[in-house]
């Protein structure tokens, strides 16, 4: 008898699907683990949110999500907004922003350009006029340098909005601005004087 293939589905296809499948799942329970509840799997995140990577692998096992080291670094590697990074001595893995546990991530002021941008939704937007971008229950505000990038940020919401922030004007009104390793741009509070919001 002949194999049986899925449905409109290659072999080839059905593989590259479930790799997919499994790296979208692995880079969830990373950011869960490494943003926002590492004590689901007994981790302790250092001061700058570094955790080893042997300790993270076998405590993911223990806790019935197996983890392997290649996984690990194709999640690292293919992420497409750069999420993870491993430590320069391969030792050591941590989310690069978005915590909304204490970390210091070590991330140096920097300049940014004279506009970024910030996705969201429609929903959102009367807060946002009457109290400007705020950081919620994370560590920072996170915008954009691309409309691209923003409107995919956004999107994840629903029908997405994107937002021009007059960040030059912000930095030098005295705001303070730091860039991620997967270059996003962070800041504590974007008042509203500083947001173009969209027409009518």
């Amino acid at each position: 008898m002949a194999d049986i293939e899925w449905q409109g589905t290659s072999r080839s296809d059905a593989r590259t699907m479930t790799n997919t499948d499994s790296l979208t799942s692995t880079s969830k329970f990373l950011s869960l683990i490494l943003r926002h509840q590492p004590q689901t799997v007994g981790v302790t995140p250092d001061r700058n949110g570094w955790v080893p990577i042997a300790e993270l692998l076998e405590k993911c096992g223990a806790h019935g999500h197996p983890i392997t080291r290649a996984l690990l670094e194709e999640v690292v590697a293919t992420s497409p907004k750069q999420r993870f990074a491993i430590s320069e001595d391969g030792l050591r893995v941590r989310a690069n922003q978005g915590h909304s546990i204490e970390v210091e991530l070590g991330y140096e002021p920097a300049h940014p350009p004279e506009w970024l941008f910030h996705g969201t939704v429609d929903s959102a937007l009367q807060a946002i006029r009457a109290e400007g971008l705020a950081k919620m229950s994370r560590h920072h505000v996170h915008l954009s340098s691309d409309e691209t990038t923003a409107r995919a940020v956004g999107a994840r919401r629903g029908r997405p909005v994107v937002l021009r922030i007059a960040a030059g004007r912000m930095h030098g009104d005295g705001h303070v601005f730091f860039v991620s390793a997967n270059g996003v741009w962070l800041t504590g509070h974007v008042p509203a004087a500083y947001i173009v919001f969209p027409g009518p």
